[in-house]
C-alpha cells in the first residue's frame, strides 16, 4: 500500500525521482496516466491490468464510458526507472498535471498521485476546510 507524501524537483529533462520506498512496490514496469484532479496517476503492472480488465467491461455504447476510457487510457505510458530512480514522464502528462518543476509524490493507497506542488497546496487548503465533513459523509457513525 502506498502512503505517505514526498516533495521532489523536476529535472530539465522530466525526469522525477521516485522514493525508494515507492520503488519497491512499484517494480520494474509501471504505468503512469492522468489522474482525476489535474494529477497524474502511477499504477503498478498488476493494479493497472485489473483497472484495464474493468474498463473492458464497460458497455462501449454509452458515451460516458467511452469518454472515460479515451481519457485514462489515451495519456497512459509504460515507464520505467533508470539506475539512480528517476523516471521520465512525457510532456503531454506533464502538461495536462501543470507539472513543470516543484512537485509532490502522494502515497494513495493503490497507486502513487503526482500533483504539482501549486495543485496540491489548493487541494490541502480546500480538503482541511471541508475533511470533518467529508469523514462524517462517508463513515457517518460506523466509525469509531
Amino acid at each position: 500500500m502506498f502512503i505517505g507524501e514526498y516533495h521532489h524537483n523536476l529535472d530539465n529533462k522530466g525526469r522525477l525521482i521516485i522514493p525508494a520506498k515507492y520503488r519497491q512496490e512499484l517494480g520494474n514496469t509501471f504505468v503512469i496516466t492522468r489522474g482525476i484532479e489535474k494529477c497524474l496517476y502511477v499504477y503498478p503492472i498488476d493494479t493497472w491490468n485489473k483497472i484495464v480488465e474493468k474498463l473492458e467491461t464497460l458497455p462501449f455504447t454509452r458515451k460516458n464510458a467511452r469518454e472515460f476510457n479515451r481519457f485514462f487510457l489515451s495519456g497512459a505510458i509504460e515507464a520505467e526507472f533508470d539506475n539512480t530512480g528517476r523516471v521520465t514522464i512525457s510532456s503531454p502528462l506533464l502538461s495536462y498535471a501543470s507539472i513543470s518543476k516543484d512537485c509532490v509524490i502522494v502515497g494513495s493507497g493503490d497507486r502513487i498521485e503526482i500533483f504539482s506542488l501549486d495543485l496540491w497546496n489548493e487541494f490541502m487548503n480546500s480538503a482541511e476546510k471541508n475533511m470533518s465533513d467529508i469523514a462524517e459523509g462517508l463513515f457517518g457513525d460506523t466509525y469509531e
